[in-house]
């Protein structure tokens, strides 16, 4: 069993506001992120204009075809796939938090530019618009990371880890209704101002209240200090370094790191695959249009919401206990998923029952909210010091796949969904397959902890011996 460290304070620490922050953070990353996506029925659509002389004419704010549309919407992922390891190493060296806080801020600061960029009619404005926002956004994943190497003890991690990401589908379930309710009173302009606004608010309350270091947060008590100390060799115990040279060589030979890859990238594609296929395949199978459902449509992503933070509270307890080995902990919560995901899609397609269907569908998509509990602390577990970069690398290709993923299924849904879901079952059994072969939970030798200045010194007395 692993060597685990004693149990925190108890009650409310400086630790849960980090993670409530950041959970908001997360939330509203991701409400800026979608934003444009939200509103572009509003945006497009025609509307009459009665002028001087008494003609009514239809004009429209995005005068654009369907396929620069398109273009419009996606051209934001260049740029959030572009610095993904570049957020984790600017977060290693100048603080997660300032660069996870400087990410979310440009982001609502293109949000509040948005409308006037729109309104000039330019696409090419539009799109660079689009892709210098998503160059912001694409930092704030992997700073974050840096930010839970420092604040994230190994007996808390999943929990506080699993409870700040699930803002990303709280944020899924809230954003469309909100945005289309603003749209509809206040026009939708305003959902750019509001949502720029609110970013910054947030980011005015981040930079005030969240430091990079414990030991620089002047509120934080004695007790918590001492504990994050004790258990986190990275971060509380060494000042925030200037230049890093990662070990690319290490990183790109290790399996352990290609087990968290390949994780984070079926669940990355899985969940995009299975949020198109749920709508599709309904309306095709069984003429059932699950999009005008309202909660129903929504259902899966407020599942995964709920259900992340129970999942880490769950890894962690079993952990803790010495249940299972973080090892063993992080194998089971991945490849159960993965595993349970790959018999619900077969059984969706294979069960002539529209209730039945959709509820496989519906917990397929669910189960994810346990994948989190362990590819996201994956890097932690192995190289903490190294995690934020190392959540870069992998997110680049979990956002890859995410991307290309409706391409994929568009594509093959010409030779029927059962070949479709199979693709999807086989991605999601290779996956288990893999990571319960090459995962690990524990540190990696090129990952070695700092060095304290006890163990320097008797490094030292040592070699005078030596000597």
């Amino acid at each position: 069993m692993d060597n685990l460290p004693r149990r925190g304070p108890t009650g409310h620490r400086r630790r849960h506001l980090v993670t409530f922050l950041a959970f908001l953070g997360i939330f509203m990353g991701e409400t800026l992120k979608w934003t444009f996506v939200n509103s572009i029925d509003p945006i497009t659509t025609p509307y009459e204009v009665t002028l001087d002389n008494g003609t009514v004419v239809e004009e429209s704010n995005l005068d654009f075809d369907m396929e620069l549309v398109s273009h419009v919407m996606s051209s934001s992922f260049y740029g959030y796939v572009a610095t993904q390891i570049l957020g984790g190493w600017l977060g290693a060296c100048l603080g997660g938090s300032r660069v996870f806080g400087v990410g979310v801020a440009f982001t609502a600061l293109f949000s509040l530019i948005m409308p006037f960029v729109v309104q000039g009619g330019a696409a090419n404005w539009v799109i660079a618009c689009r892709v210098i926002q998503g160059l912001f956004e694409g930092v704030t994943y992997s700073s974050i990371i840096a930010v839970w190497s420092r604040w994230a003890p190994p007996q808390e991690r999943a929990r506080l880890v699993t409870i700040a990401f699930s803002g990303i589908y709280f944020s899924i379930v809230i954003n469309p209704p909100v945005c289309r309710l603003i749209a509809n009173t206040l026009g939708w302009t305003i959902i750019f101002h509001i949502t720029g606004i609110l970013g910054f608010i947030w980011f005015a309350v981040w930079w005030a209240v969240v430091k990079d270091k414990p030991e620089d947060d002047p509120h934080i008590s004695t007790e918590e200090l001492k504990y994050l100390r004790d258990n986190l060799d990275c971060g509380p115990n060494d000042s925030i370094p200037k230049h890093i040279i990662y070990p690319w060589d290490k990183f790109v030979t290790s399996m352990p790191v290609w087990a968290i890859v390949v994780a984070h990238t079926c669940v990355s594609y899985g969940f995009i695959s299975l949020s198109i296929v749920l709508p599709m395949y309904m309306r095709d199978a069984y003429h059932y249009e699950i999009d005008t459902t309202g909660l129903l449509s929504y259902l899966p992503y407020l599942l995964i919401a709920f259900l992340m933070p129970v999942a880490g509270t769950l890894a962690d307890w079993l952990r803790n206990s010495e249940v299972l080995t973080t090892t063993q902990v992080r194998k089971v919560f991945i490849c159960v998923t993965f595993i349970s995901q790959a018999i619900l899609i077969l059984l969706a397609v294979h069960i002539n029952s529209v209730n039945v269907t959709i509820v496989c569908l519906v917990l397929a998509l669910g189960l994810s909210a346990f994948s989190w509990a362990g590819f996201s602390v994956n890097h932690l577990d192995i190289a903490p010091q190294h995690a934020s970069a190392l959540m870069g690398f992998s997110n680049t290709f979990a956002s890859v796949a995410g991307f290309l993923g409706p391409s994929v299924i568009i594509y093959f849904i010409r030779d029927g969904w059962q070949y479709t879901t199979h693709i999807i079952i086989a991605v999601h059994l290779f996956a288990a397959l893999f990571y319960w072969a090459f995962a690990s939970g524990e540190r990696q030798r090129w990952a070695p902890p700092a060095p304290t200045p006890e163990s320097e010194s008797l490094s030292l007395q040592q070699r005078s011996h030596v000597i």
